[in-house]
């Protein structure tokens, strides 16, 4: 790597810990480490969420989808886009006010115990540990791409790469809490932006301008100009089907809840959905123009960068497809702007692993230790029993993370179907519909949850191949609906609901 890129990258990761450092100061409760006290402006919280949302996967899964198989891989991006505008739209204002509410939850397991007036706490139990497995999976598919990221840049080995990408942003989530994740999520999600609005632009340009690399990448490999051809109606639905995940993610939802007030949800959703749309557009040209831009350039120009490529079916291919838009950003750009579009895959993975090790180790503190061992524990106390679960579970994700043959896509999606599958039903139906009782939601949660883990590890072929989300989300809704109907529904609970919706009216 040029020695200018390495001092803009460190000079990134500076900037993130000293952010670190200056929240550590303004963390003075568990509301403020794990939500930030409710302060959180409509920019902050829309780039917030869209970014801890993305994850290395905008940069690195979906361009690296498209490259390897075409235009077709946009369908998730449809989806996507679709299920954040829908969650600014029906979820967001909702779950801010009757969080407020319900005795002022401040996690997601904490509003579902609140919200059903469960004093088993066997609800809060069973989210918070559907939350600790999935997002174990989740933040071991951030470190997979941050070690990416560090082995291709710095030529280091793949587990070295892994410890420094996981101790920098294990740091200063360790330090700043919500607050810290918040801003610096803001200021990657911007860096984010401006690399995927960049990198194809410039890229198309280096090939002639857009008609020319649509041209190349249709004499090259035609079915990459089609949305349809050579994908099944099941692929199709599969990847709409990602929208769906956006009403079960703890840490998208987490950004709704941390909102100063829910008269900002409107701006936010603006914001939010601006930028989802504009990024997904730059990581799908990413990949498209990469295609034949890699396939027609020099290789012993590609070897000076690192990048290795292979041979298939007569085409010159990158070794690892979701490597395309690093190796753009080394090709084709001065290596102080190199440095900046590296940080923004960094920017796009730490946003995410921070968000994940967050709600993790709030799920650990609030849900596990507080409410289940140490009911007067202060608030000191908590926040250093989040901080150390925070370290532990990056542990175990570095341990998952191992294998270097990792696909960052294929991790997400796993985690993401079992959180919408778990979460999304029960979270929509709490909000919206007073008939929804404590065991219906339990149901719901487990089957969801079990239905991703048997669908995705047990069966294969068929309708099988359709994405576990979309079953495990069908078959929540059903239970929860039939055994909440059989169920008897708590007077205090629907006082509850109306309250939220008198304040949704004010």
């Amino acid at each position: 790597m040029d020695f200018p890129t390495l001092i803009t990258f460190i000079i990134y990761l500076i900037i993130m810990l000293v952010i670190g450092i200056i929240m550590y100061y303004r963390t003075n409760s568990l509301s403020d480490y794990v939500l930030g006290g409710r302060s959180l402006g409509p920019g902050v919280a829309a780039l917030s969420a869209g970014a801890s949302d993305m994850s290395g996967w905008l940069l690195l899964g979906l361009p690296g989808a498209v490259y390897a198989t075409g235009i077709s891989e946009a369908w998730m991006g449809v989806g996507l886009a679709i299920g954040a505008y829908l969650n600014w739209q029906f979820v967001a204002k909702r779950l801010r006010v009757y969080t407020e509410v319900s005795n002022n939850s401040i996690t997601i397991p904490d509003f579902l115990e609140n919200r059903f007036k469960d004093q088993s706490h066997i609800l809060r139990v069973i989210a918070a540990l559907v939350i600790l497995v999935f997002f174990t999976f989740y933040t071991s598919s951030g470190l997979v791409g941050g070690a990416k990221l560090f082995e291709a840049s710095f030529d280091v080995p793949y587990e070295t790469a892994l410890w420094i990408g996981g101790i920098v942003v294990v740091s200063y989530t360790l330090l700043g809490g919500f607050l810290a994740v918040a801003w610096t999520d803001f200021i990657q999600g911007s860096l984010m932006l401006f690399a995927l609005l960049v990198v194809p632009i410039v890229a198309s340009n280096e090939m002639g301008g857009w008609n020319e690399a649509v041209q190349a990448v249709g004499e090259i490999a035609p079915s990459h100009l089609s949305m349809v051809e050579g994908i099944s109606i099941m692929a199709i639905i599969s990847s709409l089907a990602w929208g769906l995940g956006y009403f079960g993610q703890p840490h998208i939802l987490v950004r709704f809840m941390a909102l100063r007030s829910s008269k900002d949800v409107p701006l936010a959703r603006f914001i939010g959905t601006t930028w989802m749309i504009l990024g997904l557009y730059g990581a799908i040209f990413t990949g498209f123009v990469g295609l034949a831009f890699i396939s027609t350039e020099d290789v012993s120009r590609l070897s000076e960068f690192g990048i290795q490529v292979i041979h298939e079916n007569g085409l010159q291919v990158l070794a690892d497809s979701e490597k395309i838009f690093i190796a753009f950003s080394q090709i084709l750009f001065h290596p102080v702007i190199a440095g900046i579009l590296l940080a923004a895959i960094l920017s796009a993975i730490m946003s995410t692993i921070d968000s994940q090790l967050l709600v993790s180790s709030s799920a650990v503190a609030e849900d596990f230790y507080k409410a289940i061992f140490r009911k007067k524990a202060s608030s000191k106390e908590l926040i250093w029993v989040g901080r150390i679960a925070t370290v532990c579970i990056a542990l175990i994700a570095m341990g998952i993370a191992l294998n270097p043959e990792s696909s960052v896509l294929k991790l997400v999606s796993y985690a993401w179907a079992g959180f919408g599958a778990a979460f999304g039903p029960i979270i929509l139906l709490s909000l919206f519909w007073r008939g929804i009782t404590r065991n219906g939601a339990l149901a719901g949660i487990v089957i969801g949850a079990v239905t991703v883990i048997v669908w995705e590890n047990f069966l294969e072929g068929g309708i099988f191949e359709l994405y576990e989300i979309a079953p495990g989300f069908l078959f929540n809704c059903i239970v929860t609906i039939i055994v909440s109907l059989l169920d008897k529904s708590n007077t205090e609970l629907t006082q509850d609901f109306d309250q939220t919706i008198k304040k949704l009216q004010e």
